[in-house]
């Protein structure tokens, strides 16, 4: 799953946990992880929503603006169905020092 610029700091610190993707059909998988810069995206949960599912407080928790900030990120290509993703990040693994 890739974010826009802007919402990358707020999925890395947890704050932003759900996206609206406007798809035709689901891109991500329940379970699987999808790289997002140094970290990890794990997928908790995909289901299909309408647009009166879209209210202003989901566009705030997905870390937007309102709901026409929102839709207009959330558009992919011809997608028509409309879905809620809940996720989590993965911190990146740190590097263990040397041994001497």
């Amino acid at each position: 799953m890739t974010f826009t610029k802007r919402l990358r700091d707020g999925v890395r610190r947890g704050e932003i946990t759900c996206s609206v993707r406007i798809w035709m059909s689901p891109r991500v998988t329940v379970g699987k992880r999808y790289p997002m810069e140094e970290g990890q995206i794990e997928v908790d949960s995909i289901e299909q929503i309408g647009f009166p599912d879209i209210t202003p407080e989901l566009a705030r928790a997905s870390g937007f603006l309102g709901v026409l900030d929102l839709l207009k990120i959330a558009k992919h290509g011809k997608g028509e169905n409309i879905y809620l993703v809940r996720f989590h990040y993965i911190q990146p693994k740190r590097k263990r020092a040397a041994s001497r």
